[in-house]
């Protein structure tokens, strides 16, 4: 019987963020996926900030940046009326990465990510997830292969695996098993844990086509969504790629083109039909993020309305928490308890972003009910004004997570070294960034000449020393030594350490 020391069931962004995690910390995974390769459908649009600092943690920001959108081109969100014979009601404006990049060295405050946003669908992310791990000497990952089945035990987990085109069967040994299988998941489902929240909570019609008529698909200029009462326009790449997002039409037999047409506002401009769908969005969490050796990561775990963009996004965020915990334990330095305190962490943010996601769908439902009775155009612009657009703007809920207990706020990032929070990012005098000094396990970041040899001596995990002679950054790290974590969250801080053996024990469990 095969042995490997992690499984992950499910080959999606997550699955595929998990492996590559658990390989940037030299441990062996075997990923399995039941579908022949990566996805045909579009999905996700938006990879945040916070994403792309962690992508940049496992070596992948630049190859991801490399397939999306053009740093030049903006976020902008614009309501309209129609695109053919209409008029735009009201646009929030945002920056594209380029202009983004000059704003985070222009404010060197640690309110800033190290890495802008990245527009970019995940039809395009997805073969680059699967480059970084295919054929990587740590990983094992095959398509077209399900995990039909598993029993646990005090030592491990035994796995059923069924190749999808043969009906060929095998069993393989883990240590642990993640299940990164998606909302339908069997590895929930055999664990038997529910999911709380709301099922179905709309149904929706997904339109997604080639196109080069930019002169009607973008006729006010680059936006990454156009936005009418009828549903949402999104560009997936400004060029030629686009997807529409809509309520399901009252007759399910109509023709996608018919819809396409009556969202635009007339008939006739080219395109190739790719993927035409009804769908559900839900409201989901599941009640347990593991049950003994397993664990449950992305879609497995939470399921959201896309508005706000939470959901693979949280998911890269799973897999970076889970990954470097499941890897301390495979090297032997991370006990049963810094494993549990994957659910501790991550489950209160899975649902603390179920709730921001469907505040948001609250405020989309304001506006339509402001196109079906307010007749006056500009009128109608100035209340989507007042209404704002918190889904893209809400910094605290995507920087701001904490894993103290402490609730954000959603609007905005106020950067902190408390314990649990993530690590403030700020440029150095040498123009480098702060982020790209950290080791690829623990960091102690020693600011005004404290002695770290407490917390060096008694160290049980890998661990790099950072010092930082700038007394311009002293206040935004509020102490003299930060004990940082792989996933770039503080683990410890303090002005002195008097027992280095006592901050390990409590920071590894």
């Amino acid at each position: 019987m095969k042995r490997v020391p992690v499984l992950i069931a499910g080959g999606g962004p997550v699955g595929m963020t998990l492996a590559r995690t658990l390989a940037s910390f030299g441990v062996k995974c075997l990923l399995v996926e039941r579908q022949p390769s990566t996805t045909r459908h579009p999905k996700m649009d938006i990879t945040n900030g916070r994403s792309m600092e962690l992508f940049r943690r496992i070596g992948l920001a630049d190859k991801l940046r490399a397939v999306a959108v053009p740093e030049d081109n903006n976020f902008d969100i614009s309501w309209i009326t129609t695109l053919i014979g209409g008029r735009e009601l009201h646009r929030f404006r945002y920056p594209s990465v380029t202009e983004k990049r000059a704003e985070i060295r222009e404010k060197n405050d640690g309110t800033q990510p190290r890495e802008p946003a990245m527009r970019v669908s995940q039809v395009m992310i997805e073969p680059v997830l699967r480059d970084s791990i295919v054929g990587h000497p740590l990983v094992d990952a095959r398509w077209g292969v399900a995990l039909e089945d598993f029993t646990q035990d005090d030592k491990g987990v035994t796995c059923t695996l069924r190749t999808v085109a043969t009906g060929e069967t095998e069993q393989v040994r883990c240590d642990f098993l993640a299940g990164c299988d998606g909302g339908s998941s069997i590895v929930r489902e055999k664990l038997g844990i529910g999911l709380s929240g709301k099922a179905n909570v709309a149904h929706r019609y997904m339109v997604h086509f080639h196109s080069a008529a930019r002169d009607v698909l973008q006729a006010y200029g680059v936006a990454w969504h156009y936005q009418s009462a009828m549903g949402t326009l999104i560009a997936q790449d400004d060029k030629e790629v686009w997807t529409l997002q809509m309520r399901m039409p009252s007759d399910p037999n109509t023709d996608p083109n018919t819809v396409l047409d009556a969202w635009v506002g007339g008939a006739g401009f080219a395109r190739k039909i790719l993927v035409a769908n009804p769908w559900f969005t839900n409201l989901l969490l599941a009640d347990r993020y593991a049950a003994g050796r397993v664990f449950l990561a992305g879609d497995s775990a939470h399921q959201y309305i896309p508005t706000g963009g939470y959901g693979m996004n949280t998911g890269i965020g799973d897999a970076l928490d889970l990954g470097w915990k499941l890897a301390a334990a495979v090297k032997g330095f991370g006990s049963a308890n810094l494993l549990a305190s994957y659910e501790r962490e991550r489950r209160p943010v899975g649902y603390r972003n179920r709730i921001a996601s469907e505040r948001h769908t609250g405020v989309r439902i304001k506006i339509a009910e402001l196109y079906e009775k307010e007749r006056d155009l500009d009128t109608l612009g100035r209340a989507i004004a007042d209404l704002g657009n918190a889904e893209n703007e809400s910094w605290g809920v995507e920087f701001g997570y904490r894993y103290d207990g402490v609730e954000p706020d959603p609007l905005r990032y106020e950067p902190t070294t408390a314990p649990g929070a993530r690590l403030p990012s700020v440029m150095l005098d040498d123009g480098t960034f702060l982020y790209d000094r950290l080791g690829p396990w623990f960091t102690l970041l020693c600011f005004g000449g404290a002695d770290p040899s407490p917390l060096i001596d008694a160290a049980r995990a890998p661990l790099d020393i950072v010092i930082v002679d700038e007394p311009a950054l002293a206040s935004v790290y509020e102490a003299k030594l930060v004990l940082v974590r792989p996933d770039t969250h503080v683990a410890w801080r303090g002005n002195a350490c008097a027992n280095g053996r006592d901050v390990w024990k409590e920071v590894l469990g």
